[in-house]
């Protein structure tokens, strides 16, 4: 297949899992010779780590859905178009000024859309113009996402792809626990339960923290790390001191060095509520070896399937997230059983070349099709 070039655009300032997803994507297929550029504005952090890494990236303010973002997006497109195969938008925003952008223009490109959440999609006939008419494909994040939009919003199946996240094995693997708790500053006596996401509301913290109260007089020497940052940590930190916690409990904010960090625990807990695609955190922990419970939102049981590769508990029941925890905590081989099954199920479906491979393929197609 040749080589092509690629735009991609994302209006979101924040940084997590979607911004994650594009920078590997992007960075994977450079590595196979295609050419890639990312369009974000220069205030969003994506922008500055891809820049650091040394990606093609340009910052018009395309941060917000009015005339000023429509017009950065079609001035940039008018001086660049013609260099590019296809464009892949990511958010609502970029997605809607970059089809506006181009409805306006002599020239265009097909564009692909990729769907990392998810939340529902609203029937308006805009909408279903910009899904259906400005988007010639649309990926998402999981099968559960791509049925979802087929059944709620009546979108043909073969106008998308489902094209799970894939991570890097030879990086999330599993490791020395002692070598890793070692050079974190770990306890090596303690076990460890550990969640990975940005400090959200509905990444499902306050439950975990409630579910660990339940259980910390049974089990003082499980501990919970806390690992990531956001806009929630206020809230959280004073639920922890509501409870009771702060001696089971650590916040040890934004970490680099993931694959150590999994590695250093003994249980992987996500029970998150949002509109969730397939958290990586939840495919980069069974990657390395560890149990996980989350909850059936989203994609989220296409990795974590119940009772094979994890336990799937009932969203914002902290009760069941404590009996999960406790069965898993009381039962080492069927620990080991999931640590097991997940490892084999993260080479088999959420491999990074499987992802690159799939994305090739939507971006051949339309391409060819254009």
């Amino acid at each position: 297949m040749r080589k092509l070039s690629i735009v991609h655009t994302e209006s979101s300032t924040g940084w997590g899992g979607q911004e994650i997803r594009i920078l590997t994507e992007i960075k994977g297929f450079l590595a196979r010779g295609h050419r890639v550029t990312l369009v974000c504005p220069p205030n969003a952090e994506l922008s500055q780590i891809a820049y650091q890494d040394g990606i093609d990236v340009a910052t018009p303010a395309i941060d917000r859905k009015n005339l000023t973002g429509l017009s950065a997006m079609r001035a940039w497109l008018s001086q660049n178009l013609p260099a590019y195969d296809a464009i892949n938008t990511h958010s609502s925003t970029d997605s809607w000024v970059t089809a506006l952008a181009l409805a306006t223009m002599p020239r265009s490109r097909p564009v692909v859309r990729t769907r990392h959440v998810s939340t529902a999609v609203n029937r308006s006939v805009a909408t279903r113009w910009l899904y259906q008419r400005a988007t010639r494909h649309i990926v998402t994040t999981g099968e559960a996402l791509r049925q979802q939009l087929h059944r709620d919003n009546g979108y043909p199946l073969q106008s998308m792809t489902s094209v799970p996240t894939g991570i890097d094995l030879n990086r999330f693997k599993p490791l020395s626990r002692e070598t890793c708790r070692t050079a974190l500053g770990l306890s090596a006596n303690s076990n460890l339960i550990g969640i990975v996401a940005t400090l959200r509301d509905w990444k499902g913290h306050s439950y975990l923290f409630e579910a660990m109260a339940k259980l910390a007089a049974r089990y003082p020497q499980w501990q919970l790390l806390v690992i990531g940052d956001g806009p929630y940590e206020p809230t959280l930190r004073a639920k922890v001191a509501t409870l009771g916690l702060q001696s089971g409990v650590q916040f040890v904010g934004r970490q680099q060095n993931i694959p150590e960090w999994l590695n250093a625990l003994d249980l992987f807990v996500l029970p998150s509520y949002g509109d969730e695609g397939v958290p990586q955190a939840i495919i980069q922990a069974m990657a390395c070896g560890l149990p996980v419970i989350s909850t059936p939102i989203g994609s989220i049981p296409e990795a974590v399937v119940d009772k094979v590769t994890g336990i799937l508990v009932t969203p914002r029941d902290s009760k069941a997230l404590a009996q999960a925890i406790e069965n898993l905590i009381t039962t080492p081989e069927l620990r080991s059983r999931f640590s097991k099954g997940g490892q084999v199920h993260v080479r088999e479906k959420f491999a990074l070349e499987q992802m690159l491979d799939r994305m090739e393929t939507v971006f051949h197609k339309v391409v060819q099709a254009n």
